[in-house]
């Protein structure tokens, strides 16, 4: 067989059938109808001689055969979205490196972790995408990003090739404005009990971590405000409705921006920041950059 003889639309549909677990599912994805993907990957399977898939359940499963296509198929596609990455800069005169930062990661740790990416020798065109976890990692494995930074390290599964970098753990601390400082930070921290307290909502690690350390020193402070955004959470800070939680090797960066000064450290509460990327051919360069530099650029 030669390389006119392979039909890549049809590889494509194996590939969404493959990560899907379902022709149904693959169908929704692409926009096309279940006979369509169906009568086209049986194709492929005849043009190759071996069967890709096989049914287990109500899902479909990788045979040996198809494991081995499909990290070829993932390769080809990889280097085929470089190759229009590669031709759309060339009419700029800097390179893309879209990056996806997901919610939990405050706006200051993902500025200090990208903002020398912009700079020489790197120089690139930086784009930036918020989302959730989930969506994130899917558009990761599509090969729409380059880049996740998160809070955590990406699940381990079987249909995605993920690498967890991490970047940094660095411990937190309590900060406040000017009032609230002169008064809770004076035997820090025996006068918590009642302070008012701005945290992450229930689910994020970072606060269960917190709730913990409390627990743990018998105190009760009043929790008033609670987000989903660590930037809203520190706008509230900053107006000096509450103690709010932030990296220990801010604090010029939490004094310039939102006029607040360290209480105290939290020992033993951290919080961990992750660069998520996949297995390619070709990486960009700008990915060993952010990981070499993370643990500095978060130092303080």
């Amino acid at each position: 067989m030669t390389p006119d003889d392979l039909n890549y639309r049809h590889l494509l549909y194996f590939w969404a059938v493959a990560k899907e677990g379902s022709i149904t599912r693959a169908g929704e994805r692409l926009g096309l109808s279940v006979q369509t993907i169906s009568t086209q990957l049986g194709q492929l399977e005849r043009q190759l001689g071996q069967a890709l898939l096989a049914p287990q359940g109500r899902s479909l499963v990788l045979t040996a055969a198809g494991r081995t296509a499909l990290a070829y198929a993932e390769q080809i596609f990889q280097l085929g979205d470089k190759m229009r990455e590669a031709l759309a800069d060339s009419q700029t005169t800097r390179p893309r490196l879209a990056v996806g930062v997901t919610d939990a990661v405050p706006k200051l740790v993902a500025f200090r972790l990208l903002e020398n990416v912009l700079q020489p020798p790197l120089s690139v065109r930086l784009e930036c995408i918020e989302g959730d976890f989930e969506s994130l990692l899917g558009e990761l494995a599509l090969n729409r990003l380059d880049l996740v930074i998160a809070d955590q390290s990406a699940p381990h599964r079987a249909n995605l090739k993920l690498h967890s970098h991490l970047l940094a753990n660095v411990e937190i601390a309590l900060y406040a404005g000017t009032a609230l400082y002169e008064i809770y930070t004076p035997d820090f921290p025996a006068r918590l009990n009642d302070a008012p307290l701005l945290l992450p909502s229930h689910g994020d690690p970072l606060r269960s971590a917190i709730d913990a350390w409390f627990a743990a020193r018998d105190l009760r402070p009043q929790v008033v405000g609670e987000f989903s955004d660590s930037a809203l959470l520190k706008t509230f800070g900053r107006a000096g409705l509450g103690l709010f939680p932030a990296p220990t090797g801010m604090q010029e960066d939490i004094a310039a921006q939102f006029d607040a000064m360290p209480v105290g450290t939290l020992h033993g509460v951290s919080e961990s920041w992750y660069a998520i990327s996949t297995q390619r051919r070709l990486p960009h360069p700008a990915i060993a950059h952010i990981q070499a530099a993370g643990g500095k650029r978060l130092a303080g």
